[in-house]
């Protein structure tokens, strides 16, 4: 399975700007610049996709880690939070905190916290990334 993304910059990197698409066409020439990625303009980033993406993917994992114990969820939120710092060697995403609140008929606390903690572990995306996951899972 492959998936494609592309961006297109042009001029430097205070004054330029870019866009970014998806083979989907979910993004589509979507702009970005320094100042949505940097000021906090708005406008997205590619921290925030990345933020979005990590969102999406753990939610699934937990359906998928709940499923596997035979729990079926109404409802799963999840709010990614990353923080990006300059560090010695250049910006770094050092850690994201994913914000976890789930309606998970029939489950005790114990069989949700597994669940949720082995998603955080085994969605591909926090595979992919280098920095420190937290999370915060509740079970309304």
């Amino acid at each position: 399975m492959q998936r494609k993304a592309s961006a297109v910059w042009q001029g430097g990197l205070k004054d330029g700007k870019g866009t970014v698409s998806s083979a989907s066409g979910v993004l589509s020439t979507t702009p970005y610049s320094f100042a949505t990625r940097f000021e906090n303009n708005p406008g997205t980033n590619p921290e925030e996709l990345i933020a979005a993406a990590h969102a999406a993917c753990f939610s699934m994992a937990l359906s998928a880690q709940l499923g596997n114990a035979n729990l079926k969820p109404e409802s799963i939120n999840t709010a990614a939070t990353l923080t990006m710092e300059k560090l010695d060697s250049g910006w770094t995403i050092t850690a994201v905190h994913l914000d976890v609140s789930a309606r998970v008929p029939n489950a005790d606390k114990a069989a949700f916290e597994k669940a949720a903690n082995d998603a955080k572990s085994g969605c591909p995306v926090s595979k992919v990334l280098k920095a420190n996951i937290t999370m915060a899972a509740k079970l309304e």
